[in-house]
């Protein structure tokens, strides 16, 4: 593609340099710069890619865009100065990609839980539909039967849009995006023009990242302020942050809810470990998945589904088809009567509402055990508030590791342990091994207690001193529960 074909309305400051220049690919990392490459130079948060000008123009780029010209400019180059380098990125890559996002309905769902399971959710009930759709989880890439590893809830701009020219090349219609914080802060979602945007809730979770919560919950309305007045916002107002989202938007604003009056209204009639009867909107229906939780989930993914232009009815009946989110509430039972869940709970709001949703349905006369950490690297600050809360809502919490990354395992544990409370100091005990965590639990559960083992859910890894060892807790407990059954 021309350089001025790809420039196509962008604004620039300077350009120095043929402007018909052909260019063969869109680089922002300079390793992977080739011949004929635009090198895109952004201020990243750990390195300016300013310093990487020259190297790349080395390795065969022949065009630079970037917001601080070279000293020195060489004439074979062709150089275009612009005012944010990592904001102009996802207009290029829009345009290198023939702007698919333009030629389907993306949807944006955001939020601090929820995400992955609406998101997977939406393309499963749009393929029961008869839909080929595409989904850009932090599980997997999907376009229709295609499933590509996923390596961030938001991939970079430029993968996003080579996804989403193959799904339109593929013949889908409809995208599902999960849209992280992450993803908003750093322009990856920059240039993508998204029909209906959803919001789940905002808890605490990120803080590493983002320093405040409000400065979190900012970043997360910017998705919705920026939305265009043709798109659609969708919020839940249970959420006392599910107005806030709505404040600026030129959006069309829709609201979801279970507890107030809303465009989409939900009612959980009975819910057990088998599944859920609901009323959406005064139509009841059953489902397999379950969890109040999981009735926000289904909410939202109605409410989206309607505005889509599809009839209650079909929609209801595309969800009632569906199976369980992978690591989402997952349920088994061992042959011994005990009942596992493993979930990917790992923040406190989330683990709340699992071990509520279990304590819901539970007759009480059995036991409920749960196994979780909490990943090193991050917010310090929910550790103890998830010691609270799991020692509190369990008959006994076992604190384990999670994803201890470069921290040693037993400070955060000693982290989580600083909030537990004085009358359930004899609720919890601590073991660093999870596997080990897992195999006490097995063993002092007895037929008819819960074992819930929480916070990684789909992952199947644990990730110690940069390493990811293969770990997957339904294998683990599969394993274990056999050894100690004979």
């Amino acid at each position: 593609m021309q350089l001025i074909e790809l420039l196509n309305r962008i604004p620039t400051l300077e350009i120095h340099g043929d402007n018909t220049r052909e260019v063969s690919e869109l680089v922002f990392d300079s390793r992977k710069v080739t011949e004929n490459s635009l090198y895109i130079a952004v201020k990243g948060t750990v390195a300016d890619g300013h310093s990487y000008i020259a190297s790349s123009i080395e390795k065969g780029a022949k065009t630079i865009v970037c917001e601080v010209l070279p000293d020195q400019l060489n004439k074979d180059v062709t150089y275009v100065k612009v005012k944010d380098s990592s904001k102009t990125l996802g207009h290029l890559a829009s345009n290198f990609y023939g702007n698919p996002s333009q030629n389907l309905k993306l949807i944006g769902v955001t939020g601090t839980n929820g995400k992955t399971s609406v998101s997977t959710l939406l393309f499963d009930v749009f393929k029961n539909l008869g839909y080929e759709s595409a989904l850009l989880s932090t599980v997997e890439i999907r376009i229709g039967s295609e499933i590509i590893p996923a390596t961030h809830t938001t991939p970079d701009i430029i993968t996003i849009n080579q996804v989403l020219a193959r799904a339109v090349e593929a013949g889908c219609e409809f995208a599902f995006m999960e849209v992280s914080s992450h993803g908003i802060s750093q322009n990856r979602i920059e240039g993508l023009h998204f029909k209906v945007a959803g919001f789940t809730n905002l808890t605490h979770d990120h803080l590493d990242y983002h320093k405040t919560f409000e400065e979190y919950l900012k970043t997360k309305k910017r998705f919705f302020d920026e939305l265009p007045d043709t798109a659609i916002a969708i919020t839940n107002i249970d959420d006392k942050n599910g107005n806030v989202m709505l404040q600026n938007t030129k959006a069309a604003k829709r609201s979801y809810a279970l507890k107030t009056m809303a465009d989409y209204h939900g009612k959980a009639l009975e819910i057990d470990f088998n599944g859920m009867l609901l009323n959406f909107n005064g139509k009841e229906f059953w489902t397999t998945l379950t969890g109040r939780f999981n009735v926000y989930n289904l909410l939202l993914v109605f409410g989206i589904a309607s505005e889509l232009g599809f009839e209650s009815n079909e929609i209801l009946q595309a969800i009632s088809a569906l199976k369980r989110v992978s690591g989402r509430f997952e349920t088994f039972k061992s042959d011994g009567g005990i009942f596992f869940i493993v979930d990917y709970a790992h923040t406190p709001d989330a683990l709340e509402n699992i071990l509520d949703s279990i304590n819901d349905i539970r007759t009480k006369n059995e036991r409920l055990i749960t196994v979780f950490g909490c990943g090193g690297d991050r917010d310090h600050s929910k550790r103890p508030e998830m010691g609270n809360i799991a020692t509190k809502k369990s008959t006994l919490a076992i604190i384990t590791s999670d994803n201890p990354r470069t921290e040693d395992p037993a400070a955060i544990i000693k982290e989580i342990e600083a909030g537990v409370e004085p009358q359930n100091f004899s609720k919890y005990t601590s073991i660093p091994d999870r596997k080990e965590a897992i195999k006490m639990a097995i063993k002092f559960a007895e037929p008819k207690d819960i074992v819930l083992v929480a916070g990684k859910g789909h992952e199947n890894y644990q990730e110690i001193n940069g390493v990811k060892h293969h770990f997957d807790d339904k294998e683990v407990i599969t394993e274990l529960w056999k050894l100690m059954s004979k």
